[in-house]
């Protein structure tokens, strides 16, 4: 079962001394890169190893056994110790996403509900900097437009985990229609109303990793609107940059100076683009391919957020709980487990069946 670790054992002897060498060290990307898969390989090397020495110690306590009877409890528990650890490595060389260990772009926009949808999308912002607040990750905000009523039309934000602890491998599964159900404070009645924001996640790219030709890009310059200092609505330092190409058009306002929003814009430019090549390449490689939400319609919702009830329900996965207040302040991790235990049961389920249709294939003909 565990035929591929020899070669990822080799793997990772062959990161170790790499990273111990000054010229990678000197290359920050590459350092960071290499580092990233030496932490995925980590684990599995460490499960492997105690895997082998629980596997021998069990082998030795039955052969100790056939002479003391007394060894064969011992040996009982060591099997079950064994089978365990089987499980836990067998999870851990299910294909991983090679973005896991990436930060993240996310984006939340305003959707169907007017200034209510503005609003909505605004809570669903702050929810994501509790999380990220709560594991100890850096959220920056790159560009947003604020509504009057302090809601947000449209808000990108940075996301960097911690170490090895990557925000894509959590955030992945928030790109979607995020639906809502309240009472909207501009309702005058006590009625229950129904909007929508949408939510968009992408793998922060490096400039290495995405090569983006100057002659591609048109760029305009404007000025900065909402609040801000005394130079914002007076200097032209807003940048707006769109990628000829593909069409796509990013934004920036929040810096003070032309020069930063420029590179902050670049950056979502490069995570789009990345997201972009990543989803054409899956959807070749399978007709089953599942993509995030591009649209803003409430028939299309990931997830629902019922506040009169306290409730939050993920469709996807069937998860209900009734600590909506506790979400809202950053509590994701809940929901986020079930979608990950969700996602992993199918790739075991896929790697299994791939495992059996090899045996049968393997099998001498009649």
């Amino acid at each position: 079962m565990f035929d591929q670790v020899a070669d990822l054992v080799r793997e990772h002897a062959e990161i170790e001394g790499a990273l111990a060498d000054p010229a990678v060290l000197s290359d920050p990307e590459r350092a960071r890169t290499l580092g990233r898969r030496y932490a995925e390989l980590t684990q599995i090397v460490q499960a492997y190893r105690q895997w082998q020495r629980t596997s021998a110690d069990e082998q030795a306590a039955r052969e100790l056994a056939t002479d003391d009877a007394s060894f064969a409890a011992e040996a009982a528990e060591l099997g079950a110790r064994r089978a365990e650890l089987a499980d836990e490595l067998q999870r851990l060389l299910v294909p991983r996403d090679p973005n896991d260990g990436r930060d993240v772009i996310l984006e939340v926009k305003a959707g169907e509900g007017g200034e209510e949808s503005a609003l909505f999308a605004g809570d669903l912002l702050r929810m994501y900097q509790r999380y990220a607040e709560r594991r100890g990750w850096k959220a920056e905000i790159l560009d947003s437009t604020v509504t009057g009523l302090g809601g947000i039309k449209d808000a990108t934000v940075a996301i960097k985990g911690k170490g090895s602890d990557g925000a894509w491998s959590r955030l992945k599964y928030e790109g979607g229609v995020h639906r809502v159900q309240r009472v909207p404070v501009t309702e005058s009645q006590g009625r229950i109303h129904t909007s929508a924001a949408g939510v968009f996640v992408a793998p922060e790219a490096g400039p290495v990793e995405v090569q983006i030709n100057d002659n591609d890009l048109k760029v305009d310059v404007f000025r900065s609107s909402g609040p801000g200092g005394q130079s914002v609505n007076t200097t032209d330092s807003a940048v707006r940059i769109t990628h000829l190409p593909t069409g796509i058009v990013v934004s920036c306002q929040n810096e003070k100076s032309q020069l930063q929003n420029k590179e902050q814009a670049l950056r979502v430019l490069r995570a789009r683009l990345l997201a972009d090549a990543e989803a054409e390449a899956e959807a070749k490689a399978s007709a089953e391919r599942r993509s995030q939400v591009r649209t803003v319609d409430r028939s299309e919702r990931v997830r629902t957020y019922n506040f009169p009830e306290n409730r939050i329900s993920d469709h996807r996965v069937g998860y209900k709980a009734y600590n909506l207040d506790h979400v809202m302040d950053g509590a994701l991790d809940a929901v986020i487990d079930a979608l990950a235990a969700a996602d992993l049961a199918a790739k075991l389920d896929a790697a299994a069946r791939t495992s059996a249709g090899a045996a049968k294939g393997d099998e001498p003909a009649a």
